[in-house]
């Protein structure tokens, strides 16, 4: 009788620690960055150009896609056409569009600024993979397709150092 309650007494013990430990684990700081790139740009011109009408649709797409998740900040670069991409849904959430240098990508400051936070980054289809490729440290993601406009990189940094990543295409419905 003695050794079994000795054996439920180190159970229970065993099993209060198990959840004093998972509750320890869960209490971890994550930064949820969602890189996209420019909607459909005007082909007409080289310089700068404006969203075409299907690329206004695909802006306003992303503030519906964008809608039932906490942003705490947009970042686009200077072009006229991220700064659309990223205006429907900083509009929508109550933000503003912050500029980032894309040659100045996941430095020191902006790691600083983005941490524990979730972020909307706008990019083009060869800054958006190379990005998402610093915050990884890895070379994971080529240049996207010129006619691809709907890809959608999620991106979830651990204050432990662990990432984790999800690639998708998002369609204008």
């Amino acid at each position: 009788m003695r050794y079994l309650l000795l054996v439920l007494s180190i159970i229970c013990f065993s099993c209060g620690n198990d959840t004093k430990q998972a509750t320890v684990s869960e209490e971890t700081t994550t930064t949820t960055y969602y890189l996209i790139r420019h909607a459909e740009k005007d082909r007409n011109t080289t310089d700068n150009p404006e969203l075409t009408e299907q690329g206004k649709k695909r802006a306003a797409h992303w503030a519906d896609h964008f809608k039932n998740i906490d942003l705490d900040a947009v970042y686009s670069t200077n072009y006229k056409r991220t700064l659309a991409t990223a205006a429907p849904t900083a509009q929508k959430k109550g933000l503003t569009v912050q500029q980032y240098d894309p040659t100045k990508l996941y430095d020191e400051n902006f790691q600083k600024a983005t941490f524990g936070k979730n972020v909307l980054i706008v990019g083009h289809s060869n800054t958006t993979p190379t990005f998402v490729n610093t915050i990884l440290g890895d070379h994971r993601y080529g240049d996207i397709p010129d006619t691809e406009n709907g890809m959608l990189y999620t991106v979830w940094v651990h204050d432990n150092g662990t990432k984790a990543v999800r690639e998708e295409k998002i369609p204008v419905n």
